[in-house]
């Protein structure tokens, strides 16, 4: 739905002047779009782990601590 809307909308919510980071518990493909060369992400980085979903994202890094570092690294 985001796509379908004019470019005037997405830019108003999209504002490239501010930080971006992407959380999504899978890989970033897609995201590049809206977070930009400037933008930071965390997700998933390979396949093939399975477990309890907060073990997870321990283990790929989805994490709080994970997020604030990464929006601090895109300043």
């Amino acid at each position: 739905m985001f796509e379908q809307q004019d470019q005037a909308y997405r830019r108003a919510v999209i504002d490239r002047s501010t930080l971006r980071v992407t959380v999504e518990a899978a890989v970033v493909q897609g995201w590049e779009r809206y977070i930009g060369e400037d933008g930071g992400f965390v997700g998933m980085t390979g396949f093939g782990a399975s477990g309890a979903v907060p073990d997870l994202y321990r283990h790929f890094g989805i994490t709080p601590d994970r997020v604030a570092e990464e929006a601090r690294a895109t300043l």
